[in-house]
């Protein structure tokens, strides 16, 4: 992930017109913000059929047939998918990769943000590329496309089997794997979803299907010897390696590892199961009781539920605290340690832990703007649009990122005199 240590965490503003680039182009696009905030970005029209990325004010010297899906890397570099002469590619702080494909689709970063990957399709055959390489095998049909956190590797669910439009039983006898690299597992099922790398990128987990009612994962190719009906995706742990993922057994749901379930509570529903960084904890969204929702943590369910969703897991980085949207009643709020806060909102995004798990934060939406909520405390400033915060190192500051009346701002605050 970024570091932040290494970003201008002095308190103050730097202010960048935005609205005032729409005197220089034909029109601009919705803006994206670097996470460590000193640059706003925009794909522009500068003609017809002329498209580019504007950067701080400043457009990139290449022109493109079409320019979308900007993506700020997490070591800061802008990513841009463009067609040149009808031909897609990769354009990196302005620099295009040289192969050029069909299409390309959905960015990826390794987790220091220094290799992108991309799904890309090539006389209709598909394959991932990896910095400007492609796999050398090819396959008719690509979905649910992954990095490994160190970015060395690539994966995707890729059809191996041919199949007519109605062949249902070639399709229930299995025509789908998953590739790495390039090469497809020996085995083949009749569906994969949900990819899921190691920490260390050395191995990999999927949902899958065998048959038309047996669900379970496969590990490096591999299904758990028990099969389930129906999982959910699966996580490795940080610290045993093991597969975890929700499974459906006997029309509930719990927690399984490495094929055997770790909960001996039941529940209507379980997911987006979540292990705290240290290891010590897991925890995941359920419902205790049809249409109430809460979390759990180690399989025994929060007592507070809402009624309609529980969403954005967050530990707090030692592990100790955990939060997640929840929406109850129509209206939005957080659900922090088995407590909803008081306030209530008609969006809100995930929440954001401080270093040391003191403080929570969240960007929240009420009649069209937005604004930031710190520990049930919601600050007096409102934005047109607003990002993710973020805490400095020791927690002492915090950086906002936001646009108001067209002027983009960068600001570091003092926590301490926020919360004052």
């Amino acid at each position: 992930m970024a570091d932040v240590s290494r970003w201008d965490w002095e308190i103050g503003t730097k202010a960048i017109p935005f609205d005032a680039w729409k005197a220089d182009f034909a029109w601009v696009e919705e803006p994206y913000v670097s996470p460590d905030g000193e640059r706003i970005a925009a794909v522009v029209n500068l003609d017809d059929a002329q498209f580019s990325v504007c950067v701080n004010g400043r457009a990139w010297e290449g022109v493109f047939d079409k320019a979308w899906y900007l993506r700020f890397s997490h070591d800061g570099r802008l990513s841009a998918l463009v067609s040149e002469d009808g031909e897609w590619t990769v354009a990196v702080d302005g620099e295009t990769w040289p192969e050029r494909y069909g299409y390309v689709w959905n960015t990826l970063f390794s987790a220091d943000g220094a290799r992108v990957a991309v799904a890309a399709q090539q006389d209709m055959a598909y394959a991932m590329v990896l910095d400007g390489v492609m796999w050398e095998n090819r396959f008719a049909n690509m979905t649910h496309f992954a990095i490994s956190p160190d970015g060395r590797h690539t994966a995707a669910t890729v059809q191996v089997k041919e199949t007519g439009e109605a062949d249902i039983a070639r399709f229930q006898a299995g025509c789908y794997s998953v590739a790495v690299d390039g090469d497809a597992w020996d085995s083949v099922f009749t569906n994969v979803w949900n990819l899921a790398f190691s920490p260390d990128g050395a191995h990999l987990a999927a949902e899958v299907r065998q048959g038309l009612y047996d669900y379970t994962i496969a590990v490096d190719g591999r299904p758990w010897e028990r099969c389930f009906s129906s999982v959910w995706q699966p996580v490795f742990h940080p610290v045993s390696g093991a597969v975890i993922a929700p499974v459906r057994l006997e029309g509930q749901w719990t927690v399984a590892a490495d094929g055997a379930p770790i909960w001996p509570r039941r529940f209507v529903q379980v997911w987006h199961q979540q292990v705290s960084p240290d290891g010590q904890r897991l925890a995941a969204i359920v419902s205790p009781r049809y249409g109430y929702w809460t979390l759990a943590v180690d399989g025994v369910p929060w007592r507070t539920t809402v009624n309609e969703m529980v969403m954005d897991l967050r530990f707090s980085p030692d592990g100790r605290r955990l939060a997640a949207a929840a929406k109850h009643d129509g209206r939005w709020t957080l659900l922090v340690d088995d407590r909803l806060w008081s306030q209530r909102f008609d969006q809100i995004r995930p929440p954001v832990f401080s270093p040391d798990g003191r403080l929570v934060a969240a960007v929240v939406e009420t009649e069209g703007r937005f604004g930031l909520v710190v520990d049930d405390r919601r600050l007096p400033q409102s934005y047109e649009a607003l990002w993710q915060p973020v805490f400095s190192p020791d927690g002492t500051r915090v950086l906002v990122r936001g646009i108001e009346k067209g002027t983009y701002r960068r600001q570091v605050l003092a926590v301490d005199q926020l919360l004052a």
